[in-house]
This record gives structure tokens, sequence and C-alpha cells, in this order.
């Protein structure tokens, strides 16, 4: 990360509009309130717990800008482009995001937003978004909180969903081929039709899970998985020998022997 110029700050501080490539600037914690960064470069920018109440961020570029925790009240962020930003616990209240791309942009139950503002479906992730056939592909998900999000037909192929919060969620239809499911929480998840095949479901939380079916299961691996019943492992031993002994790329085993290894953890 890059740190301004004690110069550039303080032109900044005073009015002048700056409209320059701040690309991985270190802005962590600084004071920037009222300040004129529109149609600035801040992609990767360090934002985290910045105060930047009342500051002009029109039409800005914040692709995969830290936000956490920053201070946006009554910013102007008309037009500005949020993908991939981090708005975790975030404070937006007031602020302008009137036509803001907030595509894939990570917020939590902390996140303040605009009163009224439809922030769950503008594609953004967090707990209780619409994000119904969206294109998550090879996303990094790592202990994300989507608690109650709707993502039905969703494409996380790939997806590191590591350590996710994933209660309740409305998978069905999902294509989770070769996702990274590991110690996810998938309590009373809806996973009807999902497609698991080679997904590392190692040590997931089933508890009250619901399917009837899946789409796959070939080479997902299931050890050490909490909450699966008796019957549910019934069920999933119960797809075809091909599926069952497709080896796991990632962890060398079979699905049909990660399944008897979730059998000894969870059967007294």
């Amino acid at each position: 990360m890059k740190q301004p110029l004690p110069e550039v700050l303080d032109a900044l501080k005073s009015g002048i509009a700056l409209s320059r490539d701040w690309y991985k600037f270190d802005l962590h914690k600084l004071d920037l309130q009222n300040v004129n960064l529109s149609h600035a470069q801040l992609i990767g920018a360090n934002l985290s717990d910045t105060n930047c109440s009342r500051a002009s961020l029109q039409n800005a570029d914040l692709r995969g800008a830290n936000l956490s925790d920053a201070n946006l009240d009554g910013a102007n962020l008309e037009s500005a482009c949020l993908y991939r930003a981090d708005l975790r616990g975030l404070n937006l209240h007031g602020a302008n995001l009137t036509d803001a791309k907030l595509q894939r942009a990570l917020f939590d139950d902390r996140t303040i937003w605009p009163e009224g503002f439809a922030y769950k479906s503008v594609g953004a992730i967090g707990p209780g978004a619409n994000l119904n056939g969206a294109d998550l592909n090879t996303a990094n998900l790592r202990y994300v909180d989507l608690r109650g999000a709707n993502l039905l037909g969703a494409y996380l192929g790939g997806a590191d969903l590591t350590g996710a919060n994933l209660q309740g969620v409305r998978l069905s239809s999902a294509d989770l081929r070769r996702a990274y499911l590991t110690g996810a929480s998938l309590r009373k998840a809806r996973l009807n039709g999902v497609n698991l095949a080679g997904a590392d479901l190692r040590a997931a939380d089933l508890t009250d899970v619901e399917f009837d079916r899946f789409e796959s299961i070939a080479g997902a691996d299931f050890s050490h998985v909490q909450g699966l019943t008796a019957a549910q492992r019934s069920q999933l031993l119960g797809h075809s020998s091909q599926e069952l002994d497709t080896w796991n790329s990632f962890t060398r085993r079979t699905t049909r022997a990660s399944l008897e290894n979730a059998r000894a953890v969870n059967l007294p």
C-alpha cells in the first residue's frame, strides 16, 4: 500500500478536486471529511475506518476498495463503481447512491444503508441478499455472512465459501461444482437440485438442511459433516456407484468413503 504525500492530503482537505490515480493507496483512518474525490481512481485502496462524511466520490472508481467500518455519512457516491468493494460495517446513512454499481460488494448486518435504499436487490453480497441466478463462479466468499439470502439457480462453481454463514440460504438448483464449503454453516439451508459434484464439504454444518435430491454428488467430500441424519446419509448413499466412487480431486477421497466417515462421526 502507498501512502499519500502530506501536501496531497492538505490539498484534498482544502477542497481542491484531485481526480488522480489512487490505486491501492492507504487512506486508513484518515480524516477526509468533505474532500473532493470525484472521478478519482481508488481501485483496491484502503479506506477502512476512514472518515469520508459528506465527501464527493461521484463517478469514483472504488473497485475492490476496503471501506470496512468507514464513515460515508452524507457522501455523494452517484455513479461510483463499488464492484467487489468491502462495505462491512460501513456507514452510508444519508449517502447518495444513485446509479452506484454495487455488484459483488460485501456487506453485513453492521452496514448502515440510506433510508429506503433497496440494498438487497443491487447485486451486493450479504445477509438476505437477492442473488437468484447470480454469476459468482470462483468468487472469494470466505467467511461471508449470507444468512437468509436467495441464491436460487446461482452459479457458484469453484467459489471459496470456507467458513461462510449460509444459514437458511435458498440454494435450490444452484451450481456448486468444485466449491469450497469447508466448515461452512448450512443450517436450515434449502439445497434441492443443487449440483455438488467435486464440492468440498468437510466439517460443514448440515443441521436441518433440506433436500429431496441433488443433481450430482460425484466427488463431493462429506467428511466430518455435522447434523446429517441417518436417513439423509442413506439417501445420499443411494446415488449411483459412478457418483459415489468418484474421487474428489482436491481431498483425494471418494464420496462413498467420505459418507462412511460422516457416519462414524455422527452416529452413536
